[in-house]
């Protein structure tokens, strides 16, 4: 089976790290920081994205956004992985999987660069056959174009698509995949009200849902 994972809030725990690079910038801008509940709020749509809400959360003006997205950027691509964590029984899950023979990869909005540098950090990335960032491709999730790359690449194959968020549940209905939604994570709405054919709270649930897929869904 292809099997694509969200990345930020749903393998990995990485607001601390963006909250710290925006918090910097911010410090340089002689501004009060944000928290960290602010800054995963704004985690889901990529990092200009990001920026551009902390810079309206600061009352900044939007002409300063280039230069001040930059610094953002270059302050997080350079350690993007010093507070980020896995989730609690990702990597259990991934060897999992990978034991099991499916074929795994990434599509998140991150660029590809820092994205990858994350996993190899964290030591995710020998575990996934493809990355497809945010610039990979003109459109950025929720659009279906990244995600459908992802799993083109990784082959023919019955699809699961795996996230946490209102970004992930859009993507997944927009490319007709089966869609596992976690439980925790970055996510604004409450899960009833996002489209999704599974939901899990502990990746340890992850595996015996996809073990009782249908033959017909997971056969190559």
């Amino acid at each position: 089976m292809n099997i694509v994972f969200d990345l930020d809030g749903t393998l990995v725990d990485s607001a601390p790290d963006l909250m710290i690079a925006s918090n910097k910038m911010l410090r340089g801008e002689g501004l009060e920081p944000l928290d960290l509940a602010t800054i995963t709020s704004f985690v889901g749509n990529g990092l200009p994205k990001l920026v551009e809400r902390v810079l309206r959360a600061r009352g900044i003006a939007t002409s300063q956004f280039e230069r001040l997205y930059d610094e953002v950027r270059d302050f997080y691509n350079a350690a993007p992985a010093d507070e980020s964590k896995p989730m609690p029984g990702v990597m259990a899950l991934l060897d999992k999987l990978k034991a099991d023979g499916h074929r795994l990869g990434i599509c998140t909005n991150k660029p590809e660069e820092p994205a990858r540098l994350m996993l190899n950090l964290l030591g995710l990335e020998p575990y996934f056959d493809t990355v497809v960032g945010g610039d990979a491709l003109p459109e950025k999730k929720p659009h279906p174009a990244p995600l459908n790359l992802a799993f083109e690449r990784l082959g023919p194959g019955a699809r699961l698509y795996v996230g946490d968020s209102e970004v992930d549940a859009e993507v997944a209905l927009a490319a007709e995949v089966t869609f596992a939604i976690y439980a925790h994570g970055y996510r604004k709405q409450a899960i009833d009200g996002l489209p999704h054919d599974f939901r899990f709270d502990h990746f340890e649930e992850l595996g015996p849902i996809i073990d009782t897929l249908p033959e017909a869904e997971t056969a190559a």
